[in-house]
């Protein structure tokens, strides 16, 4: 089964200094048929404009994961943690029992343009944790760098999900294989992109189950990110 959504059907919130894409029902925006995918719960492209932020808020058993396009997104935490998360960086927090954070837009005249990504843990009641890496470009270059996993990925998630990231353009192809019972999603970043023959502009989602193969192909300054899901 193969299901393409587009990125014009997904929800929408503009506060001002937040316009925000919910590919899944989050706060306000309510659907009954896209409340998560898999143990993938949320995926909000977020722009967040100067000078302006979330201010702290609690977070609990969830495996978050934010992905910076542009701008810089600044990260403080009840853990201690005091960062700034440029584009080509994967942050990973890990609610666990309990934490606290803020994420804010410093940088005078430039937004910040931000995937924020939340995908339900194996295991519950863990210690909060965090972890940021940066992920080279010509690693995503006509491949799938594993960027979050349970194991060998740029930052460890506890939960039963692996996502990629990769950058193609004409030529340049990947594969990734899903092993039974497992759920693929892949989200367009930009540019345009072939997965497995369907015709993907940016914003555009396909959610895949009972596939065997992710096909990535004849992308036009295309970035994916590609999720390998429990059911």
């Amino acid at each position: 089964m193969i299901a393409l959504r587009r990125s014009q059907d997904r929800g929408y919130a503009d506060h001002g200094w937040l316009k925000s894409f919910h590919s899944f029902s989050f706060a306000g925006y309510h659907d009954p048929a896209y409340m998560g995918w898999g143990n993938l719960r949320v995926i909000n492209e977020d722009r967040i404009a100067p000078g302006t932020g979330f201010g702290t808020h609690g977070h609990r058993d969830m495996e978050i994961i934010s992905y910076v396009l542009s701008g810089e997104l600044a990260h403080r935490d009840s853990m201690g943690n005091v960062k700034g998360i440029p584009p080509g960086d994967v942050q990973r927090m890990s609610a666990g029992r309990g934490v606290q954070h803020s994420e804010f837009n410093h940088a005078p005249g430039q937004e910040t343009h931000f995937f924020q990504i939340w995908i339900e843990p194996n295991v519950t009641g863990i210690e909060p944790s965090y972890e940021q890496v940066s992920v080279a470009a010509a690693n995503k270059r006509g491949q799938l760098a594993r960027i979050a996993g349970p194991e060998q990925a740029a930052v460890k998630i506890h939960a039963d999900a692996a996502l990629y990231a990769g950058l193609f353009d004409a030529q340049e192809s990947a594969q990734l294989a899903l092993a039974s019972g497992r759920r693929g999603y892949v989200h367009l970043v930009r540019g345009a992109l072939l997965v497995n023959g369907h015709a993907l502009q940016a914003g555009d989602a396909l959610l895949l189950a009972d596939e065997s193969t992710i096909q990535l192909d004849h992308g036009q300054d295309a970035e994916v990110l590609v999720f390998d899901l429990a059911s």
